[in-house]
């Protein structure tokens, strides 16, 4: 056996990704708009401003990827918590980068378009495979992780270039979205479209629809939102998915007893 293969059989868990299914998505577009509220009652509610929130964020971050990446198995509570906090802190990389440097949105959807493309590249070229279906050593959870950081970097970028850049406005944006996962959708079912080309771009588009209806929920009624402001809808879409991920526990043990 050689080393790379004894390393491969080492570091070989079993799947670390849940199965896709619908409470998949529906996590996944609640943990997108907690992203996108979190990210804004943190550093405007609360007064951590942008580079405070971001420092306490990764560092939360970094400590719940560390459990992630070395538990054994797939943990719905460390996997979900580790994608809420993954999407904060990539909701801040584009803040930061907009807000704070000045960068446009152009550029940034741009060059996080690049970067995700250079991240697919690089994991193809050394696993050979994309698929969420094999995440069963440490280096592809490792490409895993650094891919779901860019989609949500880009669809934080690519949802505002829309919205506001565009002047779309949220609702108009949401559904915008919403139309193209669906159309991927169909293209997967009825004509062939790859399920991990499928998969991917269905991650990358939930990410901007789920800031869309963060930001209608949360923004206030003279800039096109709902009013019910950060703290509301980040604390309704957080029990939500408490309670889905409570769910999905308890049936993995039913399953496993």
């Amino acid at each position: 056996m050689t080393a790379v293969t004894t390393r491969s059989a080492r570091s070989a868990t079993g799947n670390k990704v849940p199965e896709i299914v619908l409470a998949f998505w529906v996590v996944k577009i609640l943990a997108t708009t907690v992203g996108e509220t979190a990210a804004d009652f943190l550093s405007t509610t609360l007064g951590l401003g942008l580079t405070g929130t971001t420092l306490v964020m990764t560092a939360l971050l970094l400590t719940t990827l560390g459990a992630q990446v070395t538990a054994r198995r797939y943990v719905p509570g460390v996997y979900w918590l580790t994608v809420v906090l993954i999407s904060v802190v990539g909701t801040l990389v584009t803040d930061g980068l907009v807000d704070g440097l000045g960068v446009s949105l152009q550029v940034t959807t741009v060059a996080f378009s690049l970067a995700l493309g250079a991240v697919f590249l690089a994991w193809w070229r050394t696993e050979g495979t994309l698929s969420v279906h094999t995440i069963v050593t440490t280096r592809r959870e490792l490409f895993y992780w650094l891919a779901i950081l860019m989609t949500f970097a880009l669809g934080t970028a690519a949802g505002d270039l829309l919205a506001e850049g565009l002047s779309l406005g949220f609702a108009r944006s949401a559904a915008l979205f919403a139309t193209a996962i669906a159309a991927v959708w169909v293209a997967h079912r009825r004509f062939g479209l790859g399920a991990v080309l499928a998969f991917w771009s269905a991650y990358v588009l939930t990410r901007p629809l789920g800031a869309s209806l963060g930001d209608l929920l949360s923004q206030d009624r003279a800039d096109g939102g709902l009013g019910l402001g950060t703290t509301a809808t980040s604390a309704a879409f957080l029990l939500t998915i408490v309670g889905v991920v409570v769910h999905l526990t308890r049936d993995r043990r039913r399953q496993a007893a």
